[in-house]
C-alpha cells in the first residue's frame, strides 16, 4: 500500500457521494485536509504500481475553456476545476460541467488527468455505454483538440478503490461517474490514452 492510498480512499468515497443521482447524505463526509496534497505527494514506488511517478510541485487548477467530447455518446461538456469543499462537504457539485480532480494532470501533460461528472442525462450518464476504441476529444482554451482513444472500461469499480486517481508516468485520461444512488454502489471508470 502506498502512503497516498488512505487519503485517496477518503477522496474516492467523497467523489462517489457527489456523483450519485439524487442522494444527499444526512451528514456530509469530510475529506481529510491531506486528500489533495496526497495526490501530488511523492509516493514510494512499489512493484505493484510501476506507473506511479513523483510530482515535485503542486499541479495547478485547470484553466477555463477546456471541454470534453465523446461524439458517439453525445457527451460535450465544459470542464471546470473540482472543489472538494463544494463537491464533498457542501454537496453542491455543479450540473452541466465535467470536473477536473484537483491535483491531477492538466490534459496534454504527462500524468493522469482525472475528470468526473454526474451520471445524468446530458452529462456522464451515457459514459455507461463507452466501448474500447471510442474517441474522446479534449478541446483546449485556444481551440486545439487533443484526441484520446478508450483503452479500458471498468463498469464496477469499488468506491474504495482509488488507484484510478493516482499519478502516472505517461499521459492518461480517466473519466468517472457513479452507477447508482447509494454511496456503496460501484463507480464507472473509463481510461483513454492519447491517439
Amino acid at each position: 500500500m502506498n502512503r497516498w492510498t488512505p487519503a485517496l480512499s477518503a477522496l474516492a468515497l467523497c467523489l462517489g457521494l457527489v456523483l450519485i443521482v439524487g442522494v444527499r447524505p444526512a451528514t456530509p463526509v469530510v475529506p481529510p485536509p491531506s486528500a489533495v496534497a496526497a495526490l501530488t505527494a511523492s509516493p514510494s514506488p512499489s512493484a505493484t504500481s510501476p506507473t506511479v511517478t513523483p510530482t515535485a510541485t503542486p499541479i495547478p487548477a485547470i484553466p477555463p475553456g477546456y471541454r470534453v467530447k465523446i461524439a458517439r455518446l453525445a457527451i460535450d461538456l465544459p470542464i471546470a476545476e473540482g472543489d472538494l469543499e463544494r463537491d464533498t462537504v457542501r454537496l453542491e457539485t455543479p450540473n452541466d460541467f465535467a470536473l477536473h480532480l484537483p491535483g491531477t494532470a492538466i490534459p496534454g501533460d504527462v500524468g493522469n488527468t482525472y475528470i468526473y461528472a454526474h451520471a445524468r442525462r446530458g452529462m456522464f450518464l451515457s459514459l455507461w455505454s463507452a466501448r474500447v476504441g471510442d474517441e474522446v476529444v479534449i478541446v483546449t482554451p485556444d481551440g486545439r483538440e487533443r484526441r484520446y482513444v478508450v483503452s479500458e472500461v471498468h463498469p464496477r469499480v469499488e468506491p474504495t478503490d482509488v488507484s484510478w486517481a493516482g499519478p502516472t508516468s505517461t499521459e492518461r485520461l480517466t473519466l468517472q461517474t457513479s452507477t447508482g444512488p447509494n454511496p456503496e454502489d460501484p463507480r464507472f471508470v473509463v481510461i483513454a490514452l492519447p491517439s
